[in-house]
């Protein structure tokens, strides 16, 4: 929008001078008159002042001088429309672009929480709306805040240590929380904050400063990432193993169209509950393939043999095709 509204500016500015300048030029010729007293009635007959002229004007002079007064006008009102152009899409358009937000905000329920909007809270953000996950962003910097708006973003300008403004964002019903402040006091404030206003929340946390991951959990994050850490390290398997890092890009991006990792849950009464891996068919009815199961509050275990069972409450850790995993999906939930 900034953009817009200098490039309109320049170019009124630019009709502007050059309406001065033929005018200018325009008077020079037709009266032999000087530089000064050319501008000087140009200048008089743009603005409608109506002082007296310094010039006789011959017939082909007055109608010049209509000329200047025509374009005059057009100015005028090109500015005036200009002006109320940018009156609406700066200030009606936002509040009611704002008002609609709000109203999103408010129905809002299982969203994530994403807490600042910077480099690492920006890489979550264009995540969430590859997967088309329902999320709130929390920024305090009001510049920030405002690009989010404009993009669509649903969002919160505030503190997200503040109580109230994790209340405003929907804390209560919402399922997880993403906290990547400035700076892990900030982090750890906010998930203390966020898990006493909902103490089933799933929270994942920032670190920065070595160390500091075991103070986030204290204070009550579920998981806590370190990008200087991670980055590092990508950076060695980059170099040592190239092949397995393409790999993982691959089945990690929400964006991509040909395979995908995914978390299926077996629910109670479907189809597949209490079936062993073979009973169940998995990979003939989907084409995905099993990587790993997990019973709720235990630890992964991989690649699990086709007489495994798939007990309700059982995770499956997949891989395969999107549309294949919501196959799954549907498969594993409870019949209607």
């Amino acid at each position: 929008m900034k953009k817009n509204s200098l490039a309109r500016g320049w170019i009124v500015l630019t009709l502007v001078v050059t309406l001065i300048a033929i005018g200018t030029v325009g008077y020079m010729v037709l009266t032999n008159s000087s530089f000064v007293d050319g501008l000087y009635m140009t200048i008089i007959t743009i603005s409608t002042v109506g002082n007296r002229e310094i010039v006789n004007l011959s017939p082909a002079g007055e109608i010049f001088t209509i000329f200047i007064i025509l374009g005059g006008i057009g100015i005028v009102s090109f500015s005036l429309l200009e002006a109320v152009s940018f009156l609406i899409d700066g200030g009606v358009k936002r509040i009611i672009r704002r008002r609609a937000m709000e109203k999103q905000i408010a129905m809002m329920a299982d969203h994530i929480i994403v807490c600042g909007a910077g480099q690492t809270g920006s890489s979550v953000i264009e995540q969430f709306a590859l997967s088309k996950t329902q999320f709130i962003v929390v920024e305090h910097l009001e510049s920030r805040a405002l690009e989010l708006e404009e993009e669509g973003v649903a969002g919160i300008c505030g503190d997200a240590t503040n109580e109230d403004v994790l209340i405003q964002a929907g804390i209560t019903q919402a399922k997880g929380l993403v906290s990547c402040l400035e700076n892990d006091a900030q982090n750890v404030y906010t998930i203390l904050t966020a898990r006493g206003l909902n103490p089933k929340l799933y929270i994942v946390a920032r670190s920065i400063e070595k160390g500091s991951a075991q103070k986030l959990k204290r204070a009550g994050a579920d998981k806590t990432i370190s990008p200087n850490e991670i980055g590092g390290i990508r950076m060695a398997y980059l170099m040592l193993k190239p092949h397995v890092v393409s790999f993982l890009d691959i089945v990690t991006r929400f964006d991509d169209e040909l395979l995908e990792l995914g978390e299926v849950t077996v629910e109670t009464a479907s189809e597949i509950s209490d079936l062993m891996i073979r009973e169940a068919g998995i990979p003939q009815r989907t084409g995905l393939i099993i990587i790993a199961i997990r019973n709720p509050g235990q630890k992964l275990r991989f690649n699990p043999g086709p007489d495994e069972r798939l007990p309700p409450g059982i995770s499956m850790l997949v891989l395969g095709k999107p549309d294949k995993i919501e196959l799954l999906r549907a498969i594993a939930s409870s019949k209607a």
